[in-house]
């Protein structure tokens, strides 16, 4: 869970996600209906917005008459992508009926910023609502947010109703959207969407582990630590802790990320079903768990078995999923890169 960097298992705790089962059994609410939501303020204008994605450039001021949903997210966040089938659905289901959807683009990484990295990340993920490059965090400051993902809700009249931080809140943020609208002179039906639960945040027993000096919110288990701006040599612990990332080869440290100067290797012993790292450079990876390498049961999606080998390739800065196992345990991963692999992340499921 990113709450600016990272706040583990609060927000999420109770997130059900999985495959989107629409209800059909539609009422209507009353057009014209007060919604009951307070008014929190003026929205905030979108402010020194670089580039738009699927979309003329959009104003607060000019969509007046409008309900707008403000969301506030990063490519590479993990958060923000298990939110997107919602934000998909609401598009398809209410756009007609009113409701304009912003995707706020703003980089929690440097590479991020790029506008052919943000374009991939929408065809991947088959975003068609409009989406806005907050590259130097205007739009972010205006609106004194600090969390991905953030959901804000504003009414016809361009007044602030609704704030939603992190994942979650579905059905009550699906609620809003109705309400508004049918505030606004639509007739909405209150059909809601529901999901199949597939992701238990209880059993996740490890956070967001960043491995740049600068965003790292712990240390690492060698003796070396962090050296920044420094290739290190880093060695084999004496011991090892759960929950803790041990590098052993040649590392440049950098602010945001370590890059393996040599073949190098990660080790962490961690709890939970799936793993994904935020990576980039060209290089490939061997994956082994526990000691094993991975199987057709275990790989994650971006992997591959080669002659009996679990790989991925790493050609592009983005979130990489390495691992899928069947249920929630604790197992040793162990990462073998070639030279040139840049890890900024890991992130669980």
């Amino acid at each position: 869970m990113k709450i600016e960097v990272a706040v583990f298992g609060l927000v999420a705790a109770f997130v059900i996600l999985g495959t989107l089962i629409t209800v059909n059994a539609p009422q209507l609410q009353p057009a014209g209906a007060k919604s009951g939501l307070p008014v929190l303020g003026k929205a905030p204008e979108l402010a020194g917005i670089k580039g738009w994605l699927n979309s003329e450039p959009l104003t607060i001021a000019g969509l007046k008459g409008k309900v707008v949903l403000v969301d506030f997210r990063t490519d590479s966040c993990i958060n923000c992508i298990r939110t997107l089938p919602y934000l998909k659905d609401w598009h398809a289901k209410y756009a007609d009926q009113g409701l304009v959807t912003i995707g706020v683009h703003t980089p929690e990484f440097e590479f991020e910023k790029g506008y052919d990295n943000v374009k991939a990340a929408i065809a991947k993920y088959g975003i068609k609502y409009a989406v806005a490059q907050d590259n130097d965090y205007a739009t972010w400051n205006a609106f004194q947010n600090r969390y991905w993902p953030r959901k804000y809700l504003v009414d016809a009249d361009g007044n602030m109703r609704y704030d939603h931080i992190g994942e979650g809140g579905y059905a009550e943020t699906e609620r809003a959207i109705q309400s508004l609208l049918a505030e606004a002179g639509a007739k909405v039906a209150a059909n809601m969407t529901k999901v199949k639960e597939t992701t238990d945040y209880r059993s996740i027993g490890t956070p967001e582990l960043y491995l740049g000096y600068g965003f790292a919110r712990a240390p690492l288990g060698n003796p070396e630590g962090f050296q920044p701006g420094t290739v290190v040599e880093y060695r084999p612990a004496a011991t090892s802790q759960d929950n803790t990332v041990y590098l052993y080869g040649s590392w440049k440290n950098e602010n945001d990320r370590m890059i393996a100067v040599s073949d190098g290797t990660v080790r962490l012993m961690y709890t939970a079903k799936e793993v994904n790292i935020v990576a980039g450079g060209n290089a490939g990876l061997a994956i082994l768990l526990d000691g094993k390498t991975l199987t057709s049961e275990n790989l994650g999606s971006d992997g591959a078995l080669e002659n009996g080998t679990a790989r991925v390739t790493i050609d592009a800065h983005r979130l990489y999923n390495i691992v899928s196992t069947p249920v929630y345990g604790t197992h040793l991963l162990e990462i073998r890169a070639e030279p040139g692999f840049e890890l900024y992340t890991f992130t669980f499921g």
